[in-house]
Order: C-alpha cells, then structure tokens, then sequence
C-alpha cells in the first residue's frame, strides 16, 4: 500500500488587502481551511472555477507562500514552519511545473542552463556532468540534444513545457506541483504533454498535485478529485465516482458543463445563477447558496460539516448531513 507522501490539515491563507470606499485593510480569504493527502505515486487533482484557491493552494503547499494557518507535512515532517535552510533541502523533492511556458523560463539563458539549473543549485555535479544530464532529460520529454543551445523564444508553447518539465524532473523530486499545465497549449498539444506526463510518473514514480479547470483534462491524468470553491473544498473522491455519480450542486454544475463528443447524446445543462461571491466577503454559512439551485434555509447561516458517503467520497452539503429546510 502506498504511503501519503503531502498532508493539508485546516490549510489556510489569507491575503490582507484594501476594499471598499475608504480602503480599509481586509482578509481575502483564498484558502480557508481545507484538508486533503496527496498517496504516493498518485494523480489528485484540484478543480474549481478561477479564483476558487487552487494555484494558491499548491503553491502554499511548496511553502513558496507563507501560510495563515494549519499545516503541511511532507514525506511525513511537518514543513509548515520550518527555518530557510531546512526548507531548501526539501525543495529537491518538491517541483513546480507553471501554466504559462512563455514566463517561466528565462529568456536570456540557453536551454542547457536552464535545465540544469537545479542540478547546480541542489547537488555537487560539475559543468559538464550537468550539461550532460540536461541533454539526457530533454531526450526524456521528446527534444533533441541541439534543443540545449538554444533560447527559450525559439520553441513553440508544447516545446516550452516539456523544458519546463525536464527541468522539473531534471533533481529527482518525489512530488510535482502543476499548475494549469496545458491550459496555454493548443488542444492537439495537450494531449502530448499529458501522455508525456503519465510516462514520467510511470517511469520515475512521481506523485502529481494536478491543478486544473479543464474537467476532460481532469479525468484523463487523474486518480482521485477535489472540487474547490471559494477557498474550500466541497467534494472529493475517486476519479470514477466523481463523474459517475456527483453528489455537490456545484459539482453537478462543473460536469453538465463538460462538452460531449457524441451529438446524438444530450445533456441538461445546469446553469448557475449569479456571479462567484468576493473571497473578502464571503457569505455566510454555505459558500456556495446564494448560487445553489438546492440551497435550504439551514444553507444560510450554518456551514456543512464534510461526510464521507463511502468509498472515500467526501462531501460538504446539507443535502448529505441529515439536514432538512426549516
């Protein structure tokens, strides 16, 4: 049985911010407690509309954000605060692969140092051995050796990714971040990159924290699903349960969404009324009733506690809690 290789327990980040007409400083409140393991060798994906905390969850999981409250263990040490040094060492096991590959690379180095640039910085390796490394991980993700004297501006987007993921992969790490991966690339490329992405879990047994809006994208690399929104998580289970049988209103809405590649087979679209409420403001009880089509009266000023239904399927909604309209 695989170990849980990350832990989130009640993780929280909050942004102080200025709102309203005077500019009085506010708590935006992008991840608001939430809780969920990440097993070894597995795919768990984050899914939600923009702005619903899942960037700023993974990054706060990586510790490249200080968070506000609860903590974080990996690989079975709690890394939430930690002292620079320490949290250095751990970064050779934690990578991050970014949306955009247009700005996260450098544009003014060659290929060969951006791929080893980890190498330098996380082991003893000396030039030439880390060039040599380089060549062999962009052979790895599909590029070729003359790829390494190269800049950064000469490659298309599917190109600059899988030199994002070289590097990423280039230290060995056991978990790998990535944050809307393919959400910039063309549609015939995506599926590249995810493949690619498989084979490198498959080969260097790698556990993916998978952020994403793209619910296709979604099913196709992942093993088990958090669905977020507004700073929580409202459902979560296995990657079949979820699309087979989703139990949350808002998740119901995420997946009627999903387009279907048969025209003979139809679809009831649900379609939420409103827009997402502000993250500094947020309502009271049930995030998500004032655009719940199943909202109680319980809804408004009582928070759902999360149910296990079975099999792991968790869910945060008065609808599974016993609850009943008042």
């Amino acid at each position: 049985m695989p170990g849980i290789l990350v832990e989130a327990r009640d993780l929280k980040k909050h942004f102080q911010v200025r709102a309203g007409l005077l500019g009085k400083k506010q708590a935006l409140k992008a991840v608001d407690g939430i809780s969920f393991h990440v097993n070894e060798g597995e795919t768990l994906s984050l899914v939600g509309e923009s702005g619903c905390g899942k960037s700023t969850t993974g990054r706060a999981i990586l510790n490249l954000l200080p968070i506000t409250g609860g903590q974080v263990i990996f690989d079975g040490e709690d890394i939430t605060n930690i002292n620079e040094d320490r949290m250095r060492a751990k970064r050779k096991n934690m990578q991050m692969v970014f949306q955009d590959p247009y700005s996260s690379l450098n544009p003014r180095i060659k290929i060969k140092d951006l791929v080893s640039e980890p190498l330098l910085v996380h082991t003893d390796m000396d030039k030439s051995a880390r060039y040599k490394k380089a060549a062999e991980l962009l052979e790895i993700v599909g590029l070729s050796k003359e790829s390494m004297e190269k800049y950064a501006h000469e490659f298309s987007g599917g190109q600059r990714q899988r030199i994002g993921i070289a590097r990423a992969i280039s230290v060995n790490p056991k978990l790998i971040v990535a944050d809307e991966p393919v959400s910039a690339l063309d549609v015939s490329v995506q599926s590249q990159v995810l493949n690619l992405m498989q084979d490198l879990q498959r080969d260097l047994k790698l556990t993916y924290l998978f952020i994403s809006h793209n619910l296709s994208v979604v099913e196709h690399i992942s093993n088990r699903v958090c669905v977020m929104y507004l700073g929580k998580i409202v459902e979560m289970a296995d990657k079949a349960e979820l699309y087979k049988n989703p139990l949350h209103p808002y998740t119901k809405a995420l997946l009627s969404a999903v387009p279907i590649p048969d025209p003979t087979r139809k679809r009831s679209r649900i379609i939420l009324k409103g827009d997402i409420p502000s993250p500094v403001n947020p309502p009271s009880g049930c995030n998500f009733h004032t655009r719940c089509y199943d909202a109680m009266d319980i809804c408004v000023n009582t928070a759902p506690l999360a149910k296990d239904t079975g099999n792991g399927h968790v869910v945060s909604c008065h609808l599974f809690s016993g609850a009943s309209a008042q």
